[in-house]
Formats: structure tokens, C-alpha cells, sequence
């Protein structure tokens, strides 16, 4: 099963294993990451599993209007960021890691 890699706020790494097809963002509320809030459940309706990609050694589906306007209401975005609703995990992204983004 492909694994990804969460850091949350406070540097801890926690490798979560993930089925292929879910969102990264389910994957990091399956492990019991509590800190990444995912209010809308995935709807790409606020920007709560605001995450940034700790490489670009993997191609991601291209940022959406949507998540961008979402992304521009955060103190917080880089060229990093991303919504973790937003990225179907699949084998293609095993290994990746991704950093909790500070709460607005």
C-alpha cells in the first residue's frame, strides 16, 4: 500500500498508509491527524487542510481556480500550497510528504 508522509505543527513526522483513490486530506483524517480540521468534508468550499508539498518530484493535478481563490484567503499560502482535498492519492505519489500548514 503506498504511504505518505505528514508533518504537523509541531515538526513530528507520521507515515500514514493510504488506499489509492481517496484524497490526501481523507488519508491524514483516516490516521487520526486531528490537527488538520477539513471542515467541508472535501468540498473545496475553505481552505482547513491547507497543506504545502514538500516536493516537486511528483506531478499533481493542476491547481484549480477554486483552490487558488481558496488559497489566496490564507496568510499563510506559498508556491508550496495546496488543499490536501484536492489531491487524489494513488502509487504515483508514494513516499510523498506533506506539512501541515499553520491555522488562519
Amino acid at each position: 500500500m503506498p504511504r505518505l508522509t505528514v508533518i504537523d505543527r509541531g515538526g513530528n513526522a507520521t507515515e500514514v498508509e493510504a488506499s489509492p483513490g481517496i484524497s490526501v486530506m481523507e488519508a491524514i483524517r483516516d490516521a487520526g491527524i486531528d490537527e488538520l480540521l477539513a471542515l467541508c468534508g472535501g468540498c473545496c468550499s475553505c481552505a482547513t487542510c491547507h497543506v504545502y508539498v514538500d516536493s516537486t518530484a511528483f506531478e499533481l493535478p493542476p491547481l484549480g481556480d477554486d483552490e487558488s481563490d481558496l488559497l489566496d484567503s490564507s496568510d499563510h499560502r506559498t508556491e508550496r500550497s495546496r488543499l490536501s482535498c484536492q489531491i487524489p492519492f494513488d502509487h504515483a505519489l508514494d513516499g510523498l510528504t506533506v506539512i501541515l500548514a499553520p491555522e488562519d
